[in-house]
């Protein structure tokens, strides 16, 4: 009976001194899916258009259903691709989608590194620049244009002669008339504090080829 006891004692004290088990709430795994690049096109049996425009090498253009468009691909050695999604019906083109994927990304460095390369080259007047000053100036923008580089042209006004601001505003506007077939307003005269200013970017037709 002592034992008994003893042992009711033993599972009590053991109840009781026991931890608790804590129930906490489960964390959402945010890596789930992380290590997964999503690819930028419809591919082969993913492009869920009944029909579709099919362009390429080897291939007639014209409209196909989509299991056509799929087996003509197939029977190429090459991969049906959606590279226009939103035209009705949606443009696919027969290729190799290793190859396409990697011209695609070859075309976008370009793209950025043009984007990087682009200069823009400053020129200041006063708000009474006579006309042999303007002429040198402007055989400098003349250059820079058809090197590539964006010109920013500001007339800048020193004291009082912030008074002459229609004679600045004129004067860009002169400049601008003056490299028309160069170049192109990308912003009109505008007055900041005691500077006003023109940008003009380069035509493409004006620049020199490398």
């Amino acid at each position: 009976m002592i034992i008994t006891d003893y042992c009711r004692y033993l599972r009590f004290i053991f109840r009781k001194s026991k931890t608790p088990k804590v129930i906490r709430p489960r964390r959402k795994n945010n890596n789930r899916g992380r290590g997964r690049v999503q690819e930028p096109y419809r591919v082969n049996e993913r492009i869920t258009a009944r029909e579709v425009r099919l362009v390429g090498e080897n291939v007639e253009v014209d409209v196909y259903p989509t299991d056509k468009a799929l087996q003509i691909a197939k029977d190429q050695g090459l991969d049906l691709v959606e590279i226009s999604a939103k035209a009705d019906p949606p443009v696919c083109k027969v290729v190799d989608y290793s190859k396409f994927k990697y011209e695609q990304k070859k075309k976008q460095k370009e793209i950025k590194a043009k984007a990087q390369k682009t200069v823009v080259k400053e020129i200041r007047f006063g708000p009474n620049t006579d006309e042999h000053d303007f002429n040198f100036k402007l055989k400098h923008a003349e250059n820079f244009l058809k090197d590539g580089a964006k010109v920013k042209a500001y007339v800048h006004f020193v004291g009082r002669t912030i008074v002459f601001k229609e004679r600045g505003e004129i004067l860009l506007l002169k400049f601008a008339q003056a490299l028309e077939e160069l170049a192109k307003v990308e912003q009109l005269p505008r007055l900041e504090g005691k500077r006003m200013t023109l940008f003009l970017a380069p035509k493409p037709t004006s620049v020199k080829k490398a």
